[in-house]
């Protein structure tokens, strides 16, 4: 069976008649289920083909050719936009409105002379109506054809671009400035090491899906980067990456999944990372663009769309150059705009802006699809190490090239630092050290700063740190052989051990006295209040009921002064 003959048993028999009189086809004496056979006979023909063809007019043609040109088939979503809508009508709706003789479009012109037809197409996106003409129609026709006036004249329209041709310059790099050059990097490894210990050691209180704002605080002068929008980021692909474990409003680290994590090179631990993002659900980055306000709905698929961006990254910019943002961005408009759309549909998302306007329809594309596509750069992609950012300009790194053209993951040779420990306490910790031996270290110290560009990360063995350790089962016999691993040392300095001692004492009469001291709150919500913020989380130990939880009875004093700065009046008995 033809292409046509398919294509027109599939159409609505109202059609048929109208599409017969156009090519001039006698169907009077013939039976409904033979005009489709009579019709595909005749408009294969190349001779009655060419007649129809020089009836057409220069729109109709040139849309026919652009459609042609795009291996005859395009989304239905953008075909309209460029040619106009397609009124489907039944018989009477035909005779009255006459689209033969009076289309509203070019499309609808070309529908009712049997030249296009309608089949739905599957994508990452959803289901896509499509607008084809038939292979073999194709073939009978004269496209070839130019001599007609005006033709020539009339530019293709940018929204229907060939995707097969479709690229963006390369932008030669000596043209940017360096000053202007920000390379990605692998700090989200060492942010997420941190978030992990965080977690692990304080807990982390949820709210709204997301770490309570007093956590993101807490957390904030400790990240190498100190920004909210990439902690978000980090906590929700930690979840998706089973790192991360949320039980009835708390957070904490998973702890077998943490340990493999932990134990692996940087290069893996970056691309669990990058995998998780790639298919994990959590993270919905429509949510997140700067100046959008979605409601909820469940038509987005934030897979789809990375998958989508995958293969523009892929397809459309010039391997391991640098290219632009813009033109880039242009020309996913114009060759797939679709591509998060569940049918090409722009008005079935309420996403609104910071006006409170709504941005239906095509043309709010550049405030909703082209602002997403940029996040997807400036945040994922270069928060995840894998794209050199300048200002108006954007390069693949070597992570970026795996992930994008499906090549090995780089693994470049590491050389792993110990971390320095000093007579006072303080340990010193650099990026090449194992995130692992950080992690541990952070779990029984007091954190006293990140690292910037040249700068460690510092920790000090304090009192607090050794009672937290405590909580967490670590004595300081765990401590002082983790201490003499870092410095290569039988034993530990003698003031160290003797503060460690010391400190151990003190945790231990902590822990005697903490089950005779208890907090009771007027009312459970204020307890939850208290439990919920790191700054005052860490005076409390156990939870004794709704209203009641053990405190360490030394910090007594120190706990009131909080408790006070946050405005809650306390009594003490």
């Amino acid at each position: 069976m033809s292409k046509l003959l398919a294509s027109l048993r599939a159409s609505d028999q109202s059609i048929l008649p109208i599409i017969a009189q156009f090519w001039g086809v006698d169907i009077s004496r013939l039976g409904q289920d033979e005009i489709p056979d009579a019709l595909d006979n005749a408009m294969r023909d190349e001779a009655t083909a060419a007649r129809v063809w020089d009836k057409l007019d220069d729109a109709q043609r040139g849309t026919l050719q652009t459609l042609i040109s795009a291996k005859n088939q395009m989304m239905e979503s953008m075909f309209s936009r460029v040619h106009g809508e397609i009124r489907r009508m039944g018989r009477a709706q035909i005779e009255r409105e006459d689209p033969l003789n009076q289309p509203q479009s070019v499309a609808e012109s070309l529908y009712y002379r049997g030249l296009i037809y309608t089949r739905y197409g599957q994508s990452d996106a959803g289901s896509h109506l499509l607008v084809y003409v038939p292979a073999d129609l194709a073939d009978a026709l004269p496209t070839h054809k130019t001599t007609y006036e005006g033709l020539e004249a009339m530019p293709a329209p940018s929204a229907v671009m060939d995707r097969a041709s479709a690229r963006v310059a390369p932008i030669p790099a000596d043209e940017l400035p360096a000053e202007h050059i920000t390379n990605a990097d692998t700090t989200i490894v060492d942010d997420m090491t941190t978030l992990l210990a965080h977690l692990q050691v304080f807990g982390g209180a949820i709210r709204e899906g997301e770490l309570s704002p007093e956590d993101r605080e807490t957390l904030t002068s400790h990240l190498l980067q100190a920004d909210h929008a990439r902690l978000r980021f980090l906590f929700l692909i930690g979840i998706s990456a089973e790192l991360i474990d949320v039980h009835e409003g708390q957070a904490r680290p998973h702890r077998a999944n943490v340990k493999r994590w932990l134990e692996a090179t940087r290069s893996a631990q970056l691309k669990a990372l990058v995998d998780a993002w790639s298919a994990g659900t959590r993270y919905r980055e429509l949510w997140h663009v700067e100046g959008l306000r979605p409601e909820q709905t469940d038509q987005y698929n934030p897979v789809a769309g990375r998958s989508a961006l995958v293969g523009f990254l892929r397809d459309f910019t010039p391997k391991g150059e640098w290219w632009s943002i813009d033109e880039f961005i242009t020309l996913i408009k114009a060759v797939d705009p679709d591509f998060q759309r569940p049918n090409g549909d722009y008005n079935i998302w309420y996403i609104g802006n910071m006006d409170g306007e709504y941005l239906n329809g095509f043309e709010s594309w550049d405030a909703v699809e082209g602002a997403l596509l940029e996040f997807y750069l400036f945040g994922p992609l270069h928060w995840l190490g894998m794209i050199d950012l300048s200002d108006d300009a954007a390069r693949l790194n070597a992570y970026g090239r795996a992930f994008c053209h499906d090549e090995a993951w780089p693994n470049p040779p590491e050389q792993p630092e110990k971390i320095v420990v000093g007579a006072d306490g303080v340990l010193t910790a650099s990026r090449r050290v194992p995130r692992m031996d950080r992690f541990q270290a952070m779990r029984f110290t007091s954190w006293i700063g990140a690292a910037g560009a040249g700068t460690p990360f510092t920790y000090k063995v304090s009192m607090e740190g050794v009672r937290q350790a405590a909580e967490q089962g670590i004595n300081t016999g765990h401590i002082a052989a983790f201490l003499t691993r870092m410095m290569d040392a039988e034993t530990l300095p003698p003031t160290l051990a003797r503060q460690l001692e010391t400190w151990s004492e003190s945790a231990r009469q902590s822990v005697t006295v903490e089950s005779m001291t208890v907090l009771r709150t007027t009312a459970p919500e204020t307890l939850d209040f208290i439990l919920s913020q790191p700054a005052l989380r860490r005076y409390c130990a156990a939870r004794l009921g709704e209203m009641a939880v053990a405190v360490r009875g030394d910090q007594i004093e120190a706990l009131r002064e909080a408790l006070e700065s946050y405005g809650l009046e306390v009594d003490l008995l």
